[in-house]
């Protein structure tokens, strides 16, 4: 029986939602319609690059670049103009050339245009030129001008000259648009599978229908706030591809939870609507407000990444959790009290309407008490197999071959390629002080990892400055590129700066191989104190963030096998690079531990409670099994569903994306906190929650039982 006395601060915050249905109402509809206005605008408004180490040499290169030299940086457009039948200085080839002149001109954002230079941009035997439009804008607009001249260039084809954009502006467009279209495909095909898995999960469509409209009032709300925080500070694209995942697997897993306690709570004998309410806030509610605070403390740290993109995305998965967080808290409460006893519509016929306590997750909980070591044996040898191969993971940024081999910027790079050389595509752009020109650029000569370097070329505006080009002669995706940058930056003056495209990809994957211990550091330390104040028991604190490790490792392993190998690339369809891209490893971490520790919070919240209610270790473990057990298969199965949805279609990073968090949910779920956390509660006993004094003083009071 629930009194005023013993109802806790949630739920008198389910009661107050109840009482105050219409505020509640009012305030969600003003915040869907409002923001949701602005969600339709979320596809053009949101930039596409930003992918850089702010405040490296190469960035600095390209602002000066753009500033001084007609924006002939590494974000200027590049149209490669190429013919099979004969050289581009016969009339229709100049007549093409001049056409693409135009329309590049025609469009305020392009700075100088750069007519093809013999020598330089326009091939030996005259059937491929290269016209530059300069960056007359930052790099975000520039992939939306790119985005924009791509018909109007191609229109400009006939049919034996062929014009294809290409360029990191076009890069970055092509990508996006491939990456678009594969997001929306996974997500169409992934909506009928949750729901089905919902179906079965609840045993009644109504029950199963919440879940989706919790997460769809989330990513409409998060969508808008996006648009609108853009105007402000550019936000990627990349951040809605993200956060439409993330509020789609979060926001099940906790209306699944919340839902299930309503069902049993509701089901019991003399219960009210609100008691049952107050009871459900009160436990499964604390669970995912602690669940939903260890999310966006592990994404937080993504943060310390210097990058526009990172920060962008991260904060945009964020922004989905707290929508999809304060919908969880105060609209499903409403709607459960709306519903009541109607929740329970259309039920299926083998449906336990009132079941908190799964029967058959108690046998499984109870079989482990039996055979701790047995089991815990096992689940560790699966998990640390999969494991080993990240010992020989390598990464690096990505290569050509994520775009799809029709983008124009493909196209574009490989007749480049073909024309000017292996290196033409990641020429460097050296900016140096005038008077130094001349002995840098006969350094650049002599370095042997340059094919070719332009003379120094002074600043258009008549600033002390002058650029010289150089191509080198490996792939821009060649280690050896790096070689090359680390020896001139170390045989060049210190205010001699490099850059270029290539550089920009160099320079933000040393900044994340350098960031990324910290982000783990970060992530594990911030971790465990959550727990550590949840569950006010430090041994199973640390093995629960520790158990987390074991799936993100496995799930590493499993994509050097895949990413780096090639195994299953033919399944997934797409081809190797032979590398990891470098920014997986601390992203997807961060992606990986946030909902490991959503899983562990959910386990191990409801062991606390168990253990509160008892004071029995076994009550403790077979308890949290049976009580959650079923929500966490049903929202595990759901995620992995959802996520691998995103390797079967588009580009290569959403693959890897789908793929590395499918496998770690499809661990994490079933085989560390279904197995190895419940073997850990069994053989650490009583052990397992005990407290020293002196830290319960400084804990704050945490209680899950009701």
């Amino acid at each position: 029986m629930t009194t005023a006395t013993t109802t806790g601060p949630l739920g008198r915050l389910g009661l107050a939602v109840l009482r105050h249905r219409r505020a509640t109402t009012l305030i969600w509809l003003l915040v869907i319609v409002g923001l949701g206005a602005f969600a339709p605008r979320v596809e053009a408004s949101l930039s596409g690059a930003g992918w850089q180490a702010s405040g490296s040499d190469s960035v600095a290169a390209r602002e000066l670049a753009q500033e001084h030299f007609g924006g002939d940086a590494s974000s200027a457009l590049q149209v490669v103009i190429h013919s099979d039948a004969r050289p581009l200085t016969s009339p229709a080839g100049q007549q093409v050339i001049a056409r693409v002149k135009a329309t590049l001109e025609a469009d305020p954002r392009i700075a100088e245009v750069v007519a093809p230079q013999p020598g330089a941009t326009l091939s030996h035997d005259g059937r491929t030129a290269i016209v530059i439009g300069g960056a007359g804008v930052d790099t975000n607009e520039m992939v939306r001008t790119a985005d924009d001249l791509k018909d109007p260039l191609t229109a400009l084809s006939s049919n034996d000259i062929q014009v294809t954009p290409t360029g990191a502006s076009q890069l970055w467009g092509d990508f996006n648009a491939a990456n678009l279209t594969a997001m929306m495909t996974s997500e169409m095909i992934s909506w009928p599978i949750t729901l089905a898995i919902l179906v079965l999960a609840f045993g009644a469509l109504v029950a199963a229908g919440l879940p989706l409209l919790l997460t769809l009032a989330g990513l409409v709300a998060s969508a808008g706030s996006l648009v609108v925080i853009n105007h402000f500070v550019p936000v990627s694209i990349w951040a809605m591809n993200f956060a439409m995942m993330f509020a789609l697997a979060l926001g099940i897993d906790y209306a699944l939870f919340l839902v299930v306690r309503y069902r049993a709570a509701r089901a019991a004998k003399g219960a009210t609507r609100e008691q049952a309410i107050a009871e459900t806030m009160d436990t499964a509610g604390k669970a995912v407000l602690l669940s939903g605070l260890t999310v966006l403390v592990s994404l937080s740290a993504v943060m310390i990444v210097p990058s526009p993109s990172f920060r962008s995305m991260a904060g945009g998965i964020m922004l989905s959790v707290v929508f999809v967080l304060a919908a969880t808290l105060t609209l499903l409460p409403l709607v459960l009290g709306g519903l009541d006893t109607r929740i329970n519509k259309l039920a299926l016929p083998w449906s336990k309407i009132g079941e908190h306590r799964s029967p058959l997750f108690e046998k499984w909980g109870r079989i482990l008490w039996r055979r701790p070591v047995a089991f815990g044996v096992a689940a560790l040898i699966v998990l640390i197999a999969l494991a080993a191969p990240i010992f020989g993971l390598r990464t690096a940024m990505p290569s050509i071959k994520v775009l799809p081999t029709d983008a124009p910027a493909r196209i574009g790079y490989d007749r480049v390629q073909a024309a000017f050389g292996p290196g033409a595509p990641g020429t460097l752009q050296i900016v140096v002080p005038t008077a130094q020109a001349t002995d840098v650029a006969a350094t650049v000569t002599a370095d042997p990892g340059i094919a070719a370097a332009m003379p120094p070329m002074p600043a258009g505006d008549g600033a002390p400055y002058a650029l010289i080009q150089a191509v080198p002669t490996v792939d821009p995706s060649d280690p050896e590129l790096g070689e090359t940058v680390d020896r001139l930056r170390a045989d060049l003056p210190s205010d001699a700066l490099v850059g270029g495209a290539a550089v920009e990809n160099l320079d933000l994957k040393s900044q994340l191989d350098r960031s990324t211990p910290w982000v783990i550091g970060i992530v594990l330390g911030l971790g465990f104190v959550l727990l550590l104040i949840a569950l006010q028991a430090p041994l199973i604190a640390l093995l629960g963030t520790l158990a987390s490790l074991l799936s993100t490792a496995a799930a590493f392993g499993v994509a050097r096998l895949v990413f780096q190998d090639g195994h299953l690339s033919g399944l997934f369809g797409f081809e190797p690079q032979g590398f990891l891209d470098a920014w997986a490893p601390v992203f997807f971490f961060a992606m990986i531990f946030a909902i490991a520790m959503d899983y562990t919070v959910f386990l191990l919240a409801s062991a606390k409670e168990h253990w509160e209610r008892t004071g029995d270790p076994k009550e403790a473990m077979v308890g949290a099994v049976a009580s959650s057990g079923r929500v966490i298969f049903a929202a595990g199965a759901v995620m992995v569903a959802v996520f691998f949805t995103f390797s079967l279609s588009g580009p290569l990073p959403p693959k890897e994306m789908g793929v590395i968090l499918g496998v770690a949910v499809l661990l994490d779920a079933f085989l560390v906190r279904l197995v190895l956390l419940p073997v850990l509660l069994r053989l650490t006993g009583r052990a397992a929650w005990a407290c020293p004094s002196w830290l319960r003083r400084i804990l704050p009071t945490i209680r899950f039982s009701h």
